[in-house]
């Protein structure tokens, strides 16, 4: 007796069971490989948290493959049927009724949707789209940090901090850690009118592990408000130590920054987590929360949707980012939005050799890896639509003339089928020529220490110009433009032979063979761009970089293994410096 054909009611059902199941197999997966940075971090398995962070990336595109295959197995002709997707999207919704990461599963849901149709914009019949943001309204839940009522004295409340925050590894001194961390409060307290006026320390009850690190994150409740809590963790042989305490806004903020790898933290709701931060860091974009806890399907969703909210209450237009005009990227910005829109050009000027693909991969390879503080973490996004009333004349017809593959006009709107944002920056070679005397003095200096940051992460720029790094809001140099961006094992340092002749010297072609991969740092001094005394101020301190040398010691440092500690705090915060993690390669003097 065969069976009866389902009804396209139930077809709908399995099919957006099929997509909430594997909805909640994500969500185990990723659960899963974040639980083990606690273990990582006991037994300073360093490479295998690294590890950890590239497999959870790949966990949101593994299982949407998988997805997918079943969906063309179960749907067949109707996997493309918009009045089947209607239907599946009203009864997933059913199935988010109790669902705790409702934002989540949404997201993932569209994800779904937009692998089958290639949606352009957003199509709401069968996606979930709201201009609002689950987190942007939700309040710290009490239960997902523990309180400590002020009284009596300050080390013990902080040694009780410790205690409930105990690891299957011991605290090398957590008495003294304690006295200390307690002296830096008391001192921040005393900045806001005395120590009497803390009432009580609220700290998060999960630790936020990345790299070499351990975060225990809270809030001091002042009586006239609040102040930022952080102790960050490390781990060196000997035993686990508090390496500082941060209870500055703006510290904390570079902690959770756009350029930083992200967080290992163990949270049924993570919404209930990025509540608590926006709670200590306001002007931190929602969407860049999610993203620093991993979360960055998420967060690109949250970003677009406050990218709409803000050209809907918003009038200007968008328009060529300030800058040079880069050889590969057409890059423009909407100048009331701290976000700048990278887009290929189809073609690129010589001398660059680079390909389309090969930037795509670049962006890839900066996407998987640790960026140290200093690589920008850029979204990518596909079908794009926006009003062409919001661009300028200008800006529409460079994009119609040097990227027509990736930007075409239909009606009234500008499609725009791949393109990148990135945090908005200011461009350190426009940062040092109007800039403050001193400020241009520690950008020249930061600039130096971002390159070595790099190298010694296993990162060249390739292109060492000014204008393809940026100034952030905290004054930290940072690098964005990633079309040349190699490995620093891949390359090969070289010293300029001397020429046999004057002939020689004189010719505008080398006079010896170069490799594809062949490098001579020697010449990193003419692709500066700076005037004295900034340049003079740049080799007296980074001279190191033009010498082969340095490179090939980073090569060995690299090819061994070694994983660096790039602290994303100031050195001066340290309670103990020069103690615990590596330094970054010393800086000549």
């Amino acid at each position: 007796m065969s069976r009866p054909t389902p009804s396209a009611e139930e077809i709908a059902t399995r099919g957006a069971l099929g997509i909430y199941s594997a909805f909640v197999a994500l969500r185990g997966g990723f659960n899963a490989i974040t639980a083990r940075a606690r273990k990582r971090f006991e037994a300073r398995d360093w490479q295998g948290i690294q590890d950890d962070a590239v497999e959870r990336l790949e966990i949101h595109p593994r299982m949407l493959d998988r997805t997918l295959g079943d969906l063309k197995v179960l749907l067949g002709e109707r996997l493309t049927d918009l009045g089947y997707w209607r239907q599946t999207r009203q009864a997933y919704a059913a199935m988010l009724a109790e669902e705790p990461n409702r934002e989540l599963a949404e997201t993932f849901f569209n994800s779904t949707t937009r692998r089958i149709f290639a949606t352009v914009g957003v199509n709401a019949d069968i996606e979930f789209f709201t201009l609002g943001s689950a987190a942007a309204g939700e309040q710290p839940d009490p239960g997902t940090y523990r309180r400590y009522i002020a009284g009596g004295e300050l080390p013990g409340l902080v040694r009780r901090i410790l205690e409930d925050h105990r690891f299957d590894a011991p605290y090398k001194d957590a008495a003294g850690d304690a006295r200390l961390v307690a002296r830096a409060l008391e001192e921040a307290l005393v900045a806001r009118g005395g120590a009497g006026t803390l009432q009580a320390v609220e700290v998060l009850r999960p630790v936020l592990f990345r790299n070499k690190g351990a975060y225990i994150v809270g809030r001091l409740r002042l009586r006239d408000g609040m102040l930022p809590f952080v102790l960050p963790l490390l781990h060196p042989e000997g035993g686990i130590t508090v390496d500082a305490v941060l209870t500055d806004e703006d510290l904390v903020s570079i902690v959770f920054s756009f350029a930083r790898s992200y967080f290992h933290v163990e949270a049924d709701c993570p919404r209930r987590i990025i509540a608590f931060l926006r709670s200590i860091l306001p002007l931190k974009p929602v969407a860049e929360l999610y993203i620093s806890l991993g979360l960055n399907k998420h967060g690109k969703t949250e970003l677009y949707r406050d990218l709409q909210r803000h050209l809907a209450g918003s009038g200007d237009l968008f328009e060529i980012a300030e800058g040079a005009r880069g050889m590969v990227m057409l890059v423009f910005t909407l100048p009331s939005y701290d976000v700048v829109f990278k887009v290929i050009r189809d073609r690129f000027a010589y001398p660059k050799t680079t390909t389309r693909q090969q930037v795509m991969d670049r962006y890839r390879m900066v996407f998987k890896r640790d960026r140290v503080g200093r690589l920008v973490d850029a979204q990518e996004f596909k079908h794009l639509t926006f009003q062409r009333e919001r661009f300028a004349p200008d800006l529409l017809a460079e994009l119609q003339e040097q990227a027509a593959s990736s930007v075409r006009l239909v009606g009234d709107q500008v499609v725009i089928e791949h393109l990148y944002t990135e945090r908005r920056m200011t461009p350190l070679n426009l940062y040092v020529r109007e800039a403050a005397a001193k400020a241009a003095v520690e950008a020249i200096l930061d600039y130096g220490r971002a390159i070595k940051e790099l190298a010694a992460s296993n990162i060249f720029p390739g292109d060492f110009l000014l204008k393809n790094f940026g100034v952030t809001r905290h004054g930290r140099v940072v690098f964005y433009d990633y079309d040349e961006l190699t490995l620093v094992t891949d390359c090969v340092f070289r010293e300029m032979p001397p020429p046999r002749s004057p002939e020689e010297e004189l010719d505008s072609e080398t006079w010896f063979p170069v490799g594809e991969h062949d490098i001579f740092p020697e010449e990193f001094r003419t692709f500066l761009g700076l005037a004295e005394p900034l340049r003079d101020l740049f080799a007296a301190h980074h001279g190191d970089l033009f010498t082969v040398d340095f490179w090939r010691r980073l090569q060995h440092h690299n090819r061994r293994g070694e994983i660096m500690e790039f602290f994303p705090y100031p050195q001066e915060c340290r309670l103990r410096p020069g103690e615990g993690a590596q330094a970054p390669p010393k800086r000549s003097r």
